[in-house]
């Protein structure tokens, strides 16, 4: 159910009508557009009666939300939703004109490391570093990250570059210490349907993006969305990162094509992820560019030094120069899109 206010309700309206429906055991979601409010409400099982809703000042409509998503869906928010996410060099936004960028590598592996990354990256023009201080690990017996040892790491690179940190957290336990010391809070494809992870993001403060599991469907991502916004946390940035099919030639297949499938149904803004969706250095340049062309809001790309003693997934790492020119095509791409880069 949606409650449409007027074009200049007024805050203490809004705050009556989200008093009112909290008051019938629901939970109320205002959601600030640029020309009016709404209000989405979640908690209900099937029909409800908000007759005496309509009839409240500043309340234009009552409307019947069809789709299993709500707050997610453009029926609530026809607008785009920007996330902006404030780093020490500014702010970064997703969802709006600008094309954001996110770089860095797959794992944290040291100081050393991790610095030489950061300064290229810093460099190269990019302000959100990536790197993994969990790693969920197909073999128990790889690399797993350093823990918090390693988000230690993240906030030395944060205050000496000025980088905003993007980071996984594997499960409830490491949630609390990513919300800590990262900017970004990253849900990765493997968990992309735990409940209980995916409600405990919808209750942090920090910006989530959302990468599409491994065999999610598109409805299926929306609704792991849906979990992290009916707990409060509005600021999501879905991730596309390729999916399991047949193919051999890659690690995964990379589906563009659910870019402008998002963008049909939700404001929510979409980002591609052509390092894990290809598995292969030599595909990531290629995919960035016709990512940007397809309209996808942001990459996140992995980026060593030395790719061939990484820790973690190596082979699909481009190397800093790659970085620099994969910046500047991205730059021209979005011009022709009438974008900039963020």
């Amino acid at each position: 159910m949606l409650v449409v206010m007027q074009a200049h309700a007024s805050e203490e309206q809004v705050r009556a009508v989200c008093a009112r429906i909290e008051s019938f055991g629901f939970k109320a979601h205002p959601i600030p557009g640029s020309v009016r409010t709404a209000i989405g409400i979640t908690g209900n099982s099937g029909f409800v009666d908000l007759g005496t809703i309509v009839s409240m000042p500043g309340v234009v409509d009552c409307i019947p939300v069809s789709k299993p998503y709500k707050l997610v869906s453009r029926d609530v928010k026809e607008e785009n939703t920007v996330v902006r996410v404030p780093t020490p060099s500014g702010d970064v936004t997703f969802g709006g004109p600008a094309v954001a960028m996110v770089a860095g590598p797959c794992a944290v592996e040291s100081r050393e490391q991790v610095f030489a990354i950061a300064e290229r990256t810093k460099a190269a023009g990019v302000h959100l570093f990536r790197g993994g201080a969990y790693k969920p690990r197909t073999s128990p017996y790889a690399f797993q990250g350093l823990g918090e040892a390693g988000l230690k790491l993240l906030k030395e690179v944060r205050d000496e570059f000025g980088l905003g940190i993007v980071t996984e957290a594997i499960d409830n336990e490491s949630l609390a210490l990513v919300e800590k010391y990262a900017d970004v809070i990253q849900i990765g494809a493997r968990n992309m349907q735990n409940f209980s992870l995916l409600k405990s993001a919808g209750r942090a403060r920090k910006p989530v993006l959302l990468k599409r599991g491994m065999s999610a469907t598109l409805d299926e991502f929306l609704m792991a969305a849906e979990y992290i916004m009916a707990e409060g946390n509005y600021n999501v940035i879905l991730c596309e990162r390729g999916v399991r099919t047949f193919s051999d030639h890659t690690r995964n297949t990379l589906d563009l094509s659910v870019v402008p499938a998002v963008q049909r149904l939700s404001h929510l803004p979409v980002v591609v992820d052509p390092s894990h969706g290809t598995g292969r250095r030599n595909k990531v340049l290629p995919l960035s560019r016709a990512a940007v062309a397809v309209g996808a809001d942001g990459l996140l790309v992995e980026v060593h030094n030395d790719p061939d003693r990484a820790l973690s997934d190596g082979p699909q790492s481009i190397l800093p120069a790659e970085l620099d020119r994969l910046v500047d095509e991205v730059r021209q791409i979005a011009q022709v899109l009438h974008r900039s880069l963020n």
